[in-house]
């Protein structure tokens, strides 16, 4: 894996302007470009930041790296709560199905909870770097309790397919759990994913 690029105390504001730079130099190499977005809560002051920015959004199409299997209107689903921020501002939401097929990403972001699982890639998947699907539906163990449902999820290789890799994730806990990952220190998720990637890796914590 390359070495990773740790961006600390940031705020959402220059985290925004970091995305919004990368995606302004993808575009401008390709006529449109693809992305994925992690849930969560973390993310979404920071699309709200970047739906604001005059970014030629109707050239980006946006993909949840995962989502509960709920409705869109549900308060539970990725897809919805991206859809609201970001199809204002011209951005294609692509909904996650079974058989979607991802393309190649320019900007793979991503989050990681305390046990180290990414997307909905939670330790009791075992998720491997040479899944042949690039989607599965999945049912952590435990459940969290916040949303218990079943996942939809992109695999390691369909979230490796891309330019490079942002994860932005608060607090000293997650800093050291990632960090042991990305020395090499466990087999998390987080860690096969990092093992898997090959390209450039900035992770704002």
């Amino acid at each position: 894996m390359p070495p990773v690029d740790f961006i600390e105390h940031a705020s959402e504001a220059d985290i925004a302007a970091w995305i919004a730079g990368r995606l302004t130099a993808a575009l401008a190499i390709a006529p449109d470009i693809a992305i994925t977005v992690p849930g969560g809560s973390t993310p979404f002051p920071i699309f709200d930041r970047l739906a604001a920015m005059e970014l030629p959004w109707s050239r980006v199409e946006v993909w949840p790296g995962d989502d509960r299997v709920v409705p869109e209107d549900h308060p539970a689903s990725n897809v919805g709560k991206i859809r609201a921020r970001l199809e204002p501002a011209g951005a294609r939401v692509v909904a996650l199905t079974p058989d979607a097929r991802p393309p190649h990403f320019a900007l793979a972001w991503l989050g990681m909870g305390l046990d180290g699982h990414i997307a909905s890639l939670f330790p009791n998947t075992d998720p491997r770097a040479d899944d042949p699907r690039p989607v599965r539906r999945l049912t952590p163990d435990p459940l969290p309790p916040e949303a218990p449902f079943d996942r939809l999820s992109m695999t390691i290789p369909a979230l490796t397919d891309c330019d490079e890799a942002l994860f932005v994730m608060r607090g000293a806990d997650k800093r050291a759990l990632f960090a042991a990952a990305a020395a090499g220190q466990n087999d998390l998720p987080v860690a096969r994913l990092l093992r898997a990637l090959h390209h450039k890796v900035t992770c704002f914590c």
